[in-house]
């Protein structure tokens, strides 16, 4: 190796610790006035802050990917076969959720229409709750400008990480430290080892098959499928799955761009407002469900929000309610909306008429 390539290497290394360090230390803050996902809000709140400072953040890509995979087999391992027969019985409630979600963002959609003069593929593309990559790849086959739609569906996700969690654990009142739950968790350095495997193995297949999230959904899958089995995994140490809440909040925070705000100046505070207003309705719509179904309500709105999985499994942990329901309700809306993305695109952009740029 010359020493341009390693001095650029060590630069590189060194950006990387930077960024880790200020993440951490934010999170240390965020734990001392006791929010619920303290490192991923620290993280989050620190990467944005450096972004809209207009200084970079790059770290590996490899990062999120961990993350994800972390929170998810740890999170698969809910999946009881007790889980399982519950959700079974909630299998209605949950498609009925995932329909309803779609028809609200079509009406939000018109909102942020009205509101910004925007076109209606890029309405609906910034309000379907969806995920930022793949409404970029929608955004570009509708020729229409990707930037604003990752801004708003980050955005939701971000609203839904800062509002959602400390809200409902707030509200919940049961719960005096946020991060006990993970802290206390039993894990075996034999069984933590095992579920990663576990998570792996059903990352890399998704991941093989071109499925979407393969690192969320295809890690839950494997945990999960460790879990029913009944095999000898276990949770992760809590420094581990700290370690994943801060690689998931600087990949959040990064996303923020002054450029991004320079650029599309009009959109951004109606897609904020449509946002809101988005969470706000499926709120109503889980608190609907749960007087139906008899869950509590802590559980339906956590299982009914427009998005962040993660971050509403994680809460659901923190809360010791409903973990498994929160996750399946979540992944149901994901195979019924990002599979016929492109078609429920299309169908809205006929009910919302001509003018589509």
């Amino acid at each position: 190796m010359s020493g341009m390539a390693l001095r650029e290497g060590l630069g590189k290394l060194a950006h990387v610790m930077a960024i880790m360090a200020g993440a951490l230390l934010f999170g240390f803050l965020a734990l001392w006035l006791n929010f619920p996902l303290p490192w991923m809000l620290g993280a989050l709140v620190f990467t944005a802050t450096v972004r809209l400072l207009d200084f970079p953040v790059r770290v590996p890509v490899q990062t999120r990917q961990l993350g994800q995979l972390l929170v998810a087999s740890s999170v698969g391992l809910s999946f009881t076969p007790e889980a399982l027969q519950l959700m079974g019985a909630l299998a209605i409630p949950m498609v009925l959720a995932a329909l309803l979600t779609i028809v609200l963002s079509f009406g939000v959609a018109g909102v942020l229409m009205k509101m910004t003069s925007t076109g209606a593929s890029m309405a609906i593309l910034a309000t379907l709750p969806m995920g930022p990559v793949e409404s970029a790849i929608l955004a570009r086959k509708h020729d229409t400008a990707p930037g604003p739609v990752v801004f708003a569906q980050t955005m939701r996700i971000v609203l839904l990480v800062i509002l959602i969690p400390p809200l409902i654990v707030f509200l919940d009142g049961g719960v005096n430290d946020p991060v006990a739950v993970l802290r206390a968790a039993e894990w075996t350095p034999e069984g933590a080892a095992l579920l990663f495997v576990f998570g792996l193995t059903g990352a890399l297949v998704l991941r093989y098959i071109r499925m979407s999230n393969p690192f969320f959904l295809g890690a839950l899958a494997g945990a999960a499928l460790g879990a029913v089995l009944g095999l000898p995994v276990s949770s992760y140490p809590y420094v581990v799955l700290a370690g994943a809440q801060i690689f998931l909040g600087i990949w959040l925070g990064a996303v923020f761009d002054r450029d991004l705000f320079r650029n599309a100046r009009g959109f951004l505070p109606g897609s904020i407002l449509t946002s809101v207003l988005m969470i706000i309705l499926c709120a109503v719509m889980g608190l609907g469900i749960a007087w139906l179904t008899g869950q509590p309500w802590q559980v339906m709105v956590l299982a009914t929000a427009p998005g962040s999985v993660t971050e509403m499994a994680l809460t659901a942990k923190i809360l010791q309610d409903g973990l498994a329901v929160v996750t399946a309700f979540h992944i149901v809306r994901i195979f019924i909306i990002l599979p016929f993305s492109a078609l429920i695109v299309a169908q809205a952009l006929r009910l919302m008429g001509p003018r589509q740029n």
